[in-house]
């Protein structure tokens, strides 16, 4: 039977710290206790020599016939075994740190094979499938998460400096709100009623606004019933956050300090490499309206003003077929998203979003048609978006009425009436900027991975069938 506990004391990375200053063959005479998996094995007539891998790294385990309890026993672990060991810290003669085993047990058992210690584990599948045998055979892929996880702890600390209040909001909505995208819908028996799973915490939040919150921020769980990609995974993590008082300008401020600040804590810099192609997060980031940048893209002036006919002949040059319900505004999203969007590698903000797109943006003081909006781009994809929160409880109900129309004309993306929301606003909701960042995106820039399953510890996969 193997034990319930082992009182391990000693870290491989601590220990080779701690004892760099051995030299070649020299003993220290301090025991230590270490634990983790053994990754590879050799025995040398009387002498075996392990790996053994625990969380912060690899040290040698040196076991002598003549030293060694069930020195037999030890030559037939298998790799990917739990060992706890108990040994003296000593540098063999080839120059190896190493833990002499005195005495070791068996804390669990591998009953598969990990797979050869340099190559580790290859086939995608298996390793989203089984990241628990991924994280050890891919010493990459634990390193990975572990920058996700140093991401939204700075991201979190930073929030926190900047006098944000952390809260949480419901999952489960009546309606489906909060962002154009199509819900995940579930049923409650008790309630007997259809509910979805939250595609934004957006409209809770401004409600906590309206309560008197005027600085708030949630990181958690978003959830969109759309397709899976490199970029896209049906579940991820979303920050959040809304400041009364500020407007889109103060919010982009804040957005590029943040995430500057975020690569500064993690990697000690804003100049980094990623995907082999220098990339800098550094401030301050460029503004270009989205008219700007599609203008250029296509090489003649467009704007939400250009007849829709000739919005979507050019998205017909490109093979994007305009929908009816679609307006000016609309196409020329479009025409941003497929002529600039694959060209925008550093960060910069694009700004100045159509009223059609953006139903719950304020109207821009220069241009009615237009929203005060940004959204922030790097490395050719969205990183995260913002606004100038619209107040105004009448225009909101429009906002919502056009989104109740293109859904009846087909569109499964378009938002729901939310009367709760609505109701709220007439309580008063002061001038507030909000912003969304996705983590699960920035933490693949920190990370310098192409694939938004790298930083997602248990990637959403096609079930297996029998």
């Amino acid at each position: 039977m193997t034990p319930y506990t082992f009182d391990h004391n000693a870290f491989a990375a601590t220990l080779r710290s701690a004892y760099a200053h051995l030299v070649d063959g020299e003993e220290s005479g301090v025991v230590v206790k270490v634990a983790g998996r053994v990754m590879l094995l050799r025995t040398q007539g009387k002498l075996a020599f392990a790996t053994l891998r625990d969380s912060s790294g690899e040290i040698q385990l040196f076991a002598l016939a003549a030293l060694t309890e069930d020195f037999e026993g030890f030559t037939k672990l298998h790799l990917g075994d739990w060992v706890g060991v108990t040994g003296e810290v000593v540098r063999t003669r080839r120059g190896e740190l190493s833990v002499k085993v005195g005495s070791w047990v068996r804390l669990a058992e591998a009953l598969h094979n990990f797979g050869d210690k340099w190559a580790g584990i290859a086939d995608f599948d298996l390793r989203y499938r089984h990241r628990e045998a991924d994280l050890w055979a891919n010493p990459a892929s634990r390193e990975s998460l572990v920058r996700r996880s140093q991401v939204v702890r700075s991201l979190r600390e930073r929030c926190w400096a900047a006098d944000f209040t952390e809260v949480e909001t419901p999952m489960l909505n009546a309606i489906p709100t909060g962002a154009a995208a199509r819900p995940f819908r579930t049923f409650h028996h008790a309630l007997d009623s259809d509910f979805f799973l939250r595609i934004a915490p957006e409209l809770w939040l401004k409600r906590l606004v309206v309560g008197g919150f005027e600085r708030v921020f949630e990181l958690g769980r978003v959830f969109r019933n759309e397709g899976v990609s490199p970029r896209h995974n049906p579940e991820f993590t979303m920050l959040e956050l809304y400041a009364a008082y500020w407007n889109y300008r103060d919010m982009m401020a804040f957005t590029e300090e943040l995430v500057a600040g975020v690569a500064m804590d993690v990697l000690g810099t804003t100049e980094i490499e990623y995907q082999g192609r220098p990339f800098s997060f550094a401030t301050p980031w460029p503004r270009r309206t989205m008219a700007e940048l599609a203008s250029e893209a296509v090489g003649e002036e467009v704007s939400v003003h250009t007849p829709r006919e000739r919005l979507s002949a050019l998205l017909a040059e490109r093979d994007v077929e305009a929908h009816p319900s679609w307006g000016p505004g609309r196409c020329l999203a479009e025409l941003f998203e497929v002529s600039c969007e694959h060209s925008l590698w550093n960060p910069i903000f694009v700004t100045d979003f159509p009223v059609e797109v953006s139903p719950l943006a304020r109207r821009h003081q220069g241009d009615p048609e237009l929203t005060e909006r940004f959204e922030s781009y790097a490395a050719c994809r969205e990183l995260s978006n913002g606004f100038t929160e619209l107040n105004d409880p009448v225009d909101q109900r429009l906002r919502f009425e056009e989104q109740a129309r293109l859904a009846a004309a087909g569109d499964d993306e378009a938002m729901a009436i939310d009367e709760d929301y609505i109701k709220a606003l007439e309580w008063g909701l002061p001038p507030t900027a909000g912003l969304g960042i996705g983590v699960d995106r920035l933490s693949m820039l920190i990370a310098d991975e192409s694939n938004i399953r790298e930083v997602i510890a248990f990637p959403t996969l096609k079930p297996l069938k029998d």
